[in-house]
Parts: C-alpha cells; sequence; structure tokens
C-alpha cells in the first residue's frame, strides 16, 4: 500500500499494490496491521456498506455529530467523485475541502477521518460504492451539509443538475450546520 497525502493532512489517498495479469487481478483492500503503519491509526472497523448509484447522483455530503465514523471507501464498479470537507472549528483547514476520483479502474481507496462530512457524485453510467466505517450509523445523529453551499465551492464537475435525496436537498450550509469543535 502507498499513502497519497491530500491539502488536508489527515484525509488520505491510499493505493493499494495490485498484482495482474491476463487472468485478472489480485489486491489486499486492508491489513489492519499495515494501514496503521501508514497511517498511524490502529482502526476497529464495525460496519460495512455497499451501494449502487446511476450517473448524476449525488450523496452527502454526510457526518454524524454524535457517534463519528471515521471511513475508508473505495468503488469496484464504475467511477465517482468523491469528496471531504473538514468541518472541525479548531483545525487549520477547516471549511476547506479535498475531491478524488475513486473508480473501479484506478482502485483508489480513500481514508476519511472523524470531523469530516463525505459526499459523492456518480460520474460513470452507474458505480458501486464501498464504505468501511469505524462506528454505528446512528441516524438520529446523521446530519447534511448542502452540496452546493457557496461557501465551500465545490466543483462536483457536473454536466446536469444532480440526483439528489429529499434528505440530501434539506442540507445546511457551513454556517448554520452543527459542527465539530
Amino acid at each position: 500500500m502507498k499513502v497519497i497525502q491530500t491539502c488536508i493532512p489527515d484525509a488520505l489517498i491510499i493505493e493499494p499494490r495490485v498484482f495482474g495479469d491476463d487472468r485478472g487481478f489480485f489486491y489486499e483492500s486492508f491489513n489492519r496491521k499495515k494501514f496503521a503503519e501508514l497511517t498511524g491509526r490502529d482502526v476497529d472497523f464495525v460496519q460495512d456498506n455497499h451501494s449502487r448509484s446511476v450517473k448524476g447522483v449525488l450523496r452527502g455530503l454526510h457526518y454524524q455529530i454524535q457517534h463519528p465514523q471515521a471511513k475508508l471507501v473505495r468503488v469496484v464498479q464504475g467511477a465517482v467523485l468523491d469528496v471531504v470537507v473538514d468541518i472541525r472549528k479548531s483545525s487549520a483547514t477547516f471549511g476547506q475541502h479535498v475531491a478524488v476520483e475513486l473508480s473501479a479502474a484506478n482502485k483508489r481507496m480513500f481514508w476519511i477521518p472523524e470531523g469530516f462530512a463525505h459526499g459523492f457524485v456518480v460520474l460513470s453510467e452507474s458505480a458501486e460504492f464501498l464504505y468501511k466505517a469505524t462506528d454505528y450509523w446512528h441516524p438520529e445523529f446523521e446530519r447534511c451539509l448542502a452540496w452546493n453551499d457557496l461557501q465551500l465551492a465545490i466543483d462536483w464537475q457536473l454536466q446536469v443538475e444532480p440526483l439528489v435525496s429529499a434528505k440530501d436537498a434539506q442540507g445546511k450550509i457551513l454556517a448554520d450546520a452543527e459542527l465539530f469543535a
């Protein structure tokens, strides 16, 4: 595994070592010991999620204000633009975001620590997205930032208006959101 730093030091891109030939490929998508060595984080994942979405679907920007989840995410079919926003008021990178393309082809993973809002938009005809989470989903503590908050100025690489859920359409702008200290 190789770690690639982003403009927000805690959000990391992880590239696995892929072994491939004319039969296909193999890679280790997670190894707790190697992950701890590379990131300094010994994580205990308690929940795995798998979503499938069609082109133009935008999910997020989600977070849990209590029971925050760190996530290791990847795409196993298709491609997405994955986005995280630092919503820790005490952070030097508060309000900044990182966007990275994750795809079945590039096999990159994205480490999203606690204290970040997370979302993605599907770039391909469809995409299957896998999440490993360090805490359970607690719907009563789930919050959502507005994906189109002008203060965040995220370039979602959209050609048309995205498809969002009713819940995500009600996301709050950063200035009005419940945030981490």
